[in-house]
């Protein structure tokens, strides 16, 4: 794969088989920022687990400290009161059965995160093929199944996101924007890798991170020493 003169001369930061440090990562992956917007920085984490074990699955979700620096745009599904104490806390959709049918039929998904009332799962079931594959569909453990909507959508606009391994093994998250500078990534970053390590299943066996990455949208990727993040 050919790459711009941009990322040849990011890459020429990097050592390609080096582990870093958590901190000098984070530095490296500011630097070595090759487009004009502002570029997302990612982690990758490939765990020592076996996802196909439903006693091996990690997923949950964190508050980054400082956001993501992106917009993020809320659905909730509930009645009632929990409607209102929903809209009031500024999601942007907010309905039962009208929103289930606008999904299915207008393929309606102009947003970023589900939340649901406990009662409204039975009716999202029916949403399971197009909400699961998006990594979309409300959870318990991720905190978007809740009766408490209002602040579960203060959270996500907040800069809540949630974390799961893929069929890989590896989780795919982002931790906000090149202009955060080299602090604010260090504090979101050490609050996702936090999360992860408390997230061990008792029954992973062996080295549990076995690698990291980071790396900007359209950067090199920076791989960090596994050995350093607990």
């Amino acid at each position: 794969m050919k790459h711009g003169k941009k990322y040849v001369e990011s890459a020429k930061l990097i050592e390609r088989n080096k582990l870093y440090d958590p901190s000098e990562a984070v530095a490296l992956a500011v630097k070595s920022k090759t487009a004009k917007f502002d570029e997302t920085i990612e982690v990758h984490v490939r765990l020592g687990v076996d996802s196909r074990h439903a006693e091996q699955q990690v997923r949950g979700a964190v508050v980054l400290p400082n956001g993501t620096g992106k917009k993020v745009r809320v659905m909730v599904f509930a009645k009632g009161d929990n409607a209102k104490a929903a809209e009031a806390a500024g999601a942007e959709y907010v309905g039962a059965e009208d929103y289930v049918a606008k999904i299915q039929n207008e393929g309606f998904m102009d947003f970023d995160v589900v939340i649901a009332t406990p009662d409204m799962m039975g009716m999202i079931g029916r949403l399971g093929k197009i909400l699961g594959p998006r990594g979309l569909m409300p959870s318990p453990k991720a905190g978007t199944v809740t009766p408490d909507v209002a602040k579960a959508v203060e959270e996500a606009k907040a800069g809540k996101i949630e974390y799961r391994l893929d069929k890989t093994n590896i989780i795919h998250c982002p931790i906000g924007k090149v202009s955060f500078g080299e602090q604010k990534i260090q504090e979101n970053f050490d609050a996702l890798l936090s999360a992860i390590v408390k997230a061990k299943p008792a029954s992973a066996k062996g080295q549990y991170i076995r690698s990291c990455v980071l790396a900007t949208t359209m950067g090199p990727g920076v791989r960090v020493n596994p050995s350093k993040l607990g």
